[in-house]
């Protein structure tokens, strides 16, 4: 039996809009165990079968000689890569050749070894269901792009210094000016790189002495940001506000260990969407606990800025909250804007202190200008500022994409995570010998998916995640879902049990709380 529960605020409604982590049947969870198991078994086998030389052994070893050095890899992954993650790696790193929008062309790796070399062969017109086109500004129309081609002109293509010395231009001031009114905040500071705005600006914001409030599923750059600062690192359950705040009450109560002095600094970190899981964040919860105990909030929002919200400004416009509730606000190019690198944005003060104690923003080379002018057209045309309704029909389309895809995915019995609101969509596989074949078999029928196994997600929760673009057409999307539908029953991927009821699109906002019970 599943719950759902919608809350709603009178004063502002605000609502914990439905999301969906439905539990597979046991056997599901047994037969995956399984799954690895016997792959397991043959690895050992195929390992005796090398040691002996009645199989050729194609990875690399260590020589004789070195027998007495540290090794260079753990046992178990090399065992990992080489007898499961070999035989099956031809459904990750596929290049493609073409644009990366709503069809493109990818190269299928054809292997006559069992993947232990490649050669390529090209598939014209696939269906990209994979990319972070979500409003679909990857393109290459000639009249879109000319403002970027003369950017190119004029500057060139890349800046060759640091903005603190010559490569500071007036389209970064530009594009700073602009997301900060995009956002709503006092000031933003832009970046080259997504992955650096966190890993680099983190460790410049905390350090030793402060702590660290991450929620589990946060993203590597995240991580790996933490790791960095030299922070004390407690991890919450995933958007549960009785772990937070648990943390937070110890974290006030008890100060640091040994000495209990109190926390410099505690930051709480969460993202918006959460990429491989299709959530969104509580925000108005989490904000309440951050007042509630005078803690900092870290919002990154990579999937999420462009992609919701009624104008595209991420999950503070889909709640109804105030941006400065967000002591920092993070966020990237490379998805919605169809472009790279990322931002910080908050108040002066912060971004102030960024310019000069960022190694981010002190040592890496400033933004490249046709990227500048990228992100600065996508970012008028969504809000207006370029004269048309464009932007915010890219918007709407997507919003309407990602309902309509969802509920067909729901409708056919597939368990999905996630978000109703939210344009990454994973459909749960389990099974090891089905994620392959689901790969293998959707890339027959010309449609472009990424598939994720263990370690990137829990051993038995292997899934294939969809992302969703304002560019699909709904030709497009039915034609994936018949596919989906019959590829579904043929592999016997629809494991959902729960009874399907499409939602009301109009929600009383009047009521204070609002129960669904599927069974």
């Amino acid at each position: 039996m599943h719950f759902r529960i919608r809350l709603t605020c009178c004063c502002c409604c605000l609502f914990q809009r439905p999301e969906s982590f439905e539990n597979p049947p046991m056997y599901v969870a047994v037969m995956t165990y399984l799954g690895f198991g016997i792959v397991t078994l043959f690895g050992y086998f195929r390992d005796f079968l090398r040691a002996v030389g009645l199989e050729k052994c194609h990875i690399a070893r260590e020589r004789e000689e070195q027998k007495d050095f540290v090794p260079l890899y753990q046992d178990f992954e090399n065992f990992y890569t080489r007898n499961l993650y070999m035989r099956v790696r031809d459904n990750w790193n596929r290049p493609i050749c073409s644009l990366p929008g709503p069809v493109f062309d990818v190269m299928e790796r054809v292997s006559p070894d069992y993947n232990w070399t490649f050669r390529y062969r090209t598939i014209d017109d696939v269906i990209n269901m994979g990319s972070y086109n979500y409003l679909g500004f990857a393109e290459n129309d000639g009249d879109f792009l000319k403002t970027v081609a003369d950017r190119t002109q004029q500057y060139g293509l890349g800046v060759c210094s640091t903005r603190q010395e010559m490569g500071n231009l007036a389209i970064h001031e530009e594009l700073e000016q602009l997301v900060a009114t995009f956002l709503g905040v006092e000031s933003s500071m832009i970046f080259g790189m997504g992955f650096a705005t966190n890993s680099m600006n983190i460790p410049a914001l905390v350090g030793k002495g402060c702590l660290i409030l991450s929620d589990e599923l946060n993203h590597t750059s995240l991580i790996l940001g933490a790791r960095l600062s030299g922070a004390t690192i407690w991890v919450f359950k995933h958007n549960n506000m009785q772990s937070l705040e648990r943390l937070l009450r110890e974290a006030v109560c008890s100060g640091q260990p040994r000495t209990h002095r109190p926390w410099r600094k505690v930051l709480i970190m969460v993202e918006g969407i959460y990429s491989m899981e299709g959530s969104v964040v509580r925000l108005p919860d989490i904000v309440a606990l951050k007042k509630k105990y005078k803690a900092y909030l870290y919002l990154d929002e990579a999937h999420s800025i462009g992609a919701v919200g009624p104008t595209g400004r991420g999950v503070t416009e889909l709640f109804g909250l105030d941006p400065s509730d967000i002591d920092v606000m993070m966020g990237t190019f490379t998805k919605s804007f169809g472009a790279a690198g990322g931002y910080i944005a908050g108040k002066k003060e912060l971004v102030d202190y960024l310019r000069s104690h960022s190694h981010s923003a002190v040592y890496a080379s400033a933004m490249s200008p046709p990227v500048t002018e990228q992100i600065l057209r996508a970012m008028k045309c969504i809000m207006g500022l370029d004269g048309t309704t464009v932007g915010q029909a890219r918007v709407h389309q997507l919003a309407e994409n990602t309902r309509y895809f969802r509920s067909r995915l729901q409708e056919m019995g597939f368990i999905i995570y996630g978000n109703d609101d939210s344009p990454v969509v994973p459909i749960l596989l389990y099974m090891p010998g089905k994620v392959v074949a689901f790969s293998r078999a959707m890339l027959k029928r010309k449609i472009g998916v990424v598939v994720v196994g263990f370690p990137a997600t829990p051993i038995t929760e292997a899934r294939a995640r969809f992302c969703l673009s304002a560019a699909h057409t709904k030709a497009m999307l039915d034609q994936v879902l018949f596919d989906l539908n019959e590829l579904g029953d043929d592999l016997c991927l629809k494991f959902s049990r729960r009874k399907y009821s499409p939602r009301p699109q109009q929600h009383n906002n009047n009521d204070d709380t609002d129960f669904e019970l599927d069974s």
